[in-house]
């Protein structure tokens, strides 16, 4: 090996172990928001858990719907008689039989299918409203979450000015000019701060951890994309969102589909009172060794039977008894589904008005942000004319960094309230995914 291909080889090995060693988050790229709701549904316990619940629903409405075709089984019953040929459970001893029984005219069955039917499309609606769910968790925690970014990189970038005042004060206080009063406001503005900072730390970690388990992505150097947020629509008051809201919301639809099905299922427990008829066809080859031929006259081995089976149902107290309890169950669920719509009615109501209230709130915030602003600017123009100190900046400095603080709170809290409006309403995940 030459001294020049030996030297590539060591570049190489350093580039390569740099590259391993780099910390995580400078290796990540950020992630958007789409990407985040995409990963959290594919990652969700809960949204396999209702798809789950879903099918096994599906399954319930196919095992009923299956009673209308004929139930074939093949079998025998083989044995050995003596004296009278008696029955093995409930069958003539044969060598080889077939059985087949399906329902024709059961009233209760009707009834018990449409319930399974919208017992499906009630799971169906579960399951949205789990989906919803998840994107709102996930939504939250990415808004969340870039909130804390932004605060933090602000503060970070404050953080040598603070530095620096406080040095300032310092010596002013070590030459006599400020108090030690004045130096320990100094040290406390920036005690204050790196509070601040360890507090943002702290909470970006714990949402990355969060959105971590929602999408199953690494924790470390998890970023968001601001750019990715869509912008949230605008809510008229003049609308009638509560009224839109407990007619699409997927909990109020299971709700009373549930109820639906419990109603169903009431009708059908009071049908099973009346009569049914069933198809019923058998066939039997029998042996020659069961003693047929001597308690028979005219003994055959191959025998069948094709017919319907009609029952009349006049004494079953039982059945009463059960009716009555699918009738009070029936009664229960339209309760729920009652109570349930005119819960999210409500709620509604209280996000769409509240949404105003935060919109003004954000406008109050983002003018006292604005002054604030404008208030350092003036301070650090009566510093130039000896009209203004150190101390005048520093509180300056601080006011506008607890309104920016107190700007990016509300429009967290706006962004919570519309989100969850958007849930209410069904729109979320159409915004969530960039759809129209």
């Amino acid at each position: 090996m030459t001294v020049k291909s030996w030297c590539d080889t060591r570049i190489h090995i350093l580039l390569l172990g740099t590259l391993l060693f780099l910390p995580a988050s400078l290796l990540a790229e950020p992630v958007t928001l789409r990407h985040a709701v995409e990963l959290a549904l594919q990652h969700a316990s809960g949204v396999a858990i209702a798809d789950d619940d879903q099918q096994h629903a599906s399954a319930a409405y196919r095992e009923l719907h299956n009673s209308y075709i004929p139930q074939v089984t093949i079998g025998a019953g083989l044995g050995w008689s003596y004296g009278f040929p008696l029955s093995l459970e409930g069958s003539a001893p044969s060598l080889f039989n077939i059985n087949a029984q399906s329902a024709l005219l059961h009233p209760e069955l009707r009834s018990f299918l449409h319930a399974a039917e919208m017992e499906s499309s009630a799971a169906s609606s579960r399951g949205k409203d789990q989906r919803n769910q998840i994107i709102q968790e996930t939504v939250l925690s990415y808004a969340e979450l870039e909130k804390w970014e932004q605060r933090l990189a602000r503060l970070r970038q404050a953080e040598p000015e603070a530095h620096k005042m406080q040095a300032a004060i310092a010596d002013r206080v070590k030459e006599g000019i400020d108090s030690e009063l004045d130096g320990t406001r100094a040290r406390l503005s920036e005690a204050r701060l790196r509070l601040r900072i360890a507090e943002a730390q702290g909470a970006a970690d714990v949402l990355r951890e969060r959105l971590s388990k929602l999408t199953g992505l690494p924790s470390a150097g998890l970023q968001t994309e601001t750019e990715s947020i869509p912008a949230l629509p605008v809510v008229a008051q003049d609308d009638d969102i509560p009224t839109k809201a407990a007619d699409s919301n997927p909990a109020v639809q299971s709700a009373v589909e549930h109820a639906r099905a419990q109603f169903l299922v009431a009708q059908g427990q009071h049908k099973s009172l009346l009569p049914t008829v069933d198809f019923a066809a058998q066939y039997a080859l029998l042996s020659t060794y069961n003693n047929y031929d001597q308690f028979y006259n005219h003994f055959q081995q191959n025998n069948a039977s094709v017919g319907v089976a009609i029952r009349f149902s006049f004494l079953n107290a039982a059945q009463r008894s059960r009716a009555q309890e699918a009738d009070a169950e029936a009664r229960k669920a339209k309760a729920q589904a009652d109570s349930a719509r005119n819960q999210v009615s409500e709620e509604t109501l209280r996000l769409q008005r509240s949404v105003t209230q935060m919109q003004a709130a954000r406008d109050v915030a983002e003018l006292e942000y604005e002054i604030a602003q404008k208030n350092i600017e003036a301070v650090q123009t009566r510093m130039n004319s000896a009209t203004a100190n150190l101390h005048d900046l520093d509180n300056a400095r601080t006011q506008a960094s607890e309104r920016f603080i107190a700007l990016q709170d509300v429009t967290f809290e706006l962004e919570r309230t519309q989100v969850s409006l958007m849930r209410a309403t069904g729109d979320l995940e159409s915004w969530a995914m960039g759809k129209k």
